[in-house]
């Protein structure tokens, strides 16, 4: 078992200020694989401190010189791979190939979009030729905390941390307690890349502790956020006393919409999609809509699907899916599924309990859901396992009004060949980020939700803007400057 109690504060790996050790356990075996220690105010303080400290010299650095500790960063964490996929599927039980690929893969490509994004990057721009000695200047917002969940760890850390660092912020991470390996084999790579003292800062904790410390600390000038709704409207309230600003990724419900015109492919990724991370992501379609016509053919190809879905230990390499992150997930899942019977769904595959053969794990059997309507609970709960739920629909009209009615905005999916209709119902979906005929977001993309999925946006340019302040100077003098 791995024993990781230190932080890393300044530039140096230090022990807590009080001991408060916290076991990490891998959901493949319900063992104890790492302890680790959650933090206290006090160990918040000193890692505060010292991004305040480290600041003033950081935002003023030539952005060329912090683009070029990112790409440093790049090159180690790239050599990395084996070691931080290893550490994921551990800690949050991603099927080993999944983490070496997808986990890994996700930090490595949002980290080489920010670079390529702030190369041609204007951090001191002209405002217009109508006012030719007004300059618009883009600099670090300040001392930033950072809360990243244990879904996809590196997705997170990177959209965060690599972003600040270029845009001039100072830091301070939060990684989950339940996916603490990784976030210090990052702080560990951050380290080896030279990043000054101070400037990146790792805390490990709980919310309730190292979490409510940092969201109202008075000398954090910002908070970056992913994770529940719950815990959002939480971090809001405890960030107004200090008037931070308050960037919120959070929950998701999101409904892809199939036509009876969709590509024969179509139910097929939506099903894959949704069984992929075992359900854990944010952006999951969990909502299948599919129009009448094509919709008992539609829940027979997906009971089918979803049925064929292996499960097993995240060690084990192969195409599987693993178990979710931990016991309270895993209760709170089979809960749903329940409930989801109780109401009156018709269970098509899976269901409660634990897949043949696994009796130890916090494994899911891949459950479907058919004869669905929107107000069920299956419905409009994140259950952030994999579990689907089919909902028929007759018109495009009621196709939109279906995925609109939910709490949440930040993915939803269209699938048509009728190219007039799929940009129509993009344009009249509520969220933040729109998917189409299975053709993925471009590289800079911005991530992000409407409603209660958040506010905000990650990834490329607006990701870089996000961590900076806009001030507006005249009377520049261009000869000097």
């Amino acid at each position: 078992m791995i024993e990781k109690r230190q932080f890393y504060i300044n530039g140096e790996w230090v022990d807590p200020v009080i001991a408060n050790d916290h076991q990490v356990i891998d959901p493949s075996t319900e063992e104890p694989c790492a302890t680790i220690s959650l933090g206290s105010g006090a160990d918040v303080d000193k890692a505060v401190a010292a991004a305040k400290a480290a600041f003033p010299a950081w935002m003023k650095r030539d952005p060329a010189e912090r683009i070029a500790y990112a790409e440093k960063f790049l090159d180690l964490y790239a050599a990395r791979q084996d070691d931080m996929g290893t550490a994921i599927s551990t800690e949050m039980g991603a099927p080993i190939d999944m983490a070496k690929a997808q986990q890994w893969g996700a930090g490595f490509a949002h980290t080489k979009n920010f670079i390529n994004a702030a190369k041609s990057f204007q951090f001191v721009r002209p405002l217009g030729d109508h006012a030719p000695n007004d300059r618009i200047i883009y600099e670090g917002f300040g001392v930033c905390a950072m809360i990243t969940p244990w879904n996809w760890p590196m997705n997170q850390v990177t959209l965060k941390v690599i972003a600040g660092l270029i845009a001039g912020c100072t830091m301070v991470l939060k990684p989950s307690e339940e996916s603490p390996l990784s976030a210090m084999l990052f702080a560990e790579i951050m380290h080896e890349a030279g990043v000054p003292a101070g400037v990146f800062n790792l805390v490990n904790g709980d919310g309730a502790g190292v979490g409510t410390a940092l969201t109202g600390h008075e000398d954090v000038d910002m908070v970056s956020f992913t994770g529940s709704t719950r815990a959002g409207v939480a971090i809001s309230k405890n960030a107004a006393a200090t008037l931070k600003k308050v960037h919120l990724e959070l929950g998701g419900k999101g409904a892809n919409v199939i036509f009876a015109d969709a590509d024969d492919t179509a139910v097929k990724r939506g099903v894959m999609h949704m069984m992929n991370n075992t359900g854990q992501s944010c952006n999951a379609p969990s909502r299948m809509l599919v129009q009448r016509d094509r919709y008992d053919a539609a829940v027979e190809e997906a009971a089918a699907l979803a049925n064929a879905v292996t499960v097993g230990s995240a060690h084990e390499s192969g195409r599987h899916i693993g178990p979710v992150v931990n016991e309270a997930q895993f209760n709170k899942i089979q809960s749903l599924i329940q409930k989801g019977i109780d109401e009156g769904a018709r269970l098509i595959a899976g269901g409660t309990g634990r897949p043949d053969g696994l009796n130890r794990g916090f494994f899911v059997k891949p459950t479907v859901f058919a004869d669905a309507n929107n107000q069920m609970t299956i419905a409009r709960e994140e259950i952030f396992g994999p579990v689907l739920t089919m909902i028929p629909f007759d018109t495009e009209e009621e196709a939109i009004e279906i995925a609109n009615d939910t709490p949440y905005g930040l993915t939803n999916y269209v699938q048509t060949q009728d190219a007039e209709r799929a940009n129509r119902v993009a344009q009249s979906l509520r969220s933040g980020m729109v998917e189409m005929n299975g053709q993925s977001r471009g590289a800079g993309s911005p991530f992000g939700g409407m409603k209660a999925s958040g506010q905000g946006r990650e990834g490329g340019v607006w990701g870089l803007e996000d961590f900076m302040e806009v001030k507006a100077v005249s009377g520049w003098d261009a000869k000097t400057a």
